[in-house]
């Protein structure tokens, strides 16, 4: 395996597990189900989302047909981005593919153990008067935003591919 293969798999790996531990800690050591919300700053909280849709909430759906499908195409497209990774010339590209992927991985693992994604963090402000809520999240959603934006600098204003030795 080349080193920045090593790497962006490394990268997938580490950010499944701070997804999955996150996770885990808030649904059974804070036991957010009975505790929500949790205050953490002023414009953050720790709050409960069941997603049984994709990103934002979209495709929402709760029936298992669908929630196959949904699996079908995550696990097609962690496919296509492993092999995207695989045949990356940037470090930067490697990584960001290992966090998209890292994210993708640990939201399925949620569909597949709770028919739903456990999304908690929610960003908010409260601005004459009125509060403003952003998405529900976790760390695997930031994971895959984070390598998207990268994928997308790297893109436009990388450095030119290395050839690989």
């Amino acid at each position: 395996m080349s080193p920045p293969l090593r790497t962006g798999v490394i990268t997938a790996i580490i950010t499944l597990i701070a997804d999955q531990a996150s996770k885990l800690w808030l649904l059974h050591v804070l036991d957010i189900v009975h505790h929500a919300p949790v205050r953490v700053t002023p414009f953050f909280d720790l709050v409960l989302a069941w997603n049984p849709g994709i990103s934002f909430g979209w495709f929402q759906s709760e029936t298992p047909a669908a929630q196959i499908l949904l699996m079908v195409i995550k696990a097609a497209a962690v496919i296509a981005l492993a092999i995207w990774m695989a045949r990356s010339r940037t470090w930067l590209a490697t990584v960001s593919l290992g966090l998209i992927i890292g994210g993708a991985i640990g939201n399925g693992i949620d569909r597949f153990a709770y028919g739903a994604v456990v999304d908690f963090a929610l960003l908010h402000a409260e601005i004459g008067g009125k509060t403003f809520n952003w998405y529900i999240f976790n760390l695997a959603d930031v994971a895959i935003v984070a390598g998207v934006a990268a994928l997308l600098y790297d893109s436009v204003v990388g450095t030119p591919a290395v050839k690989a030795p």
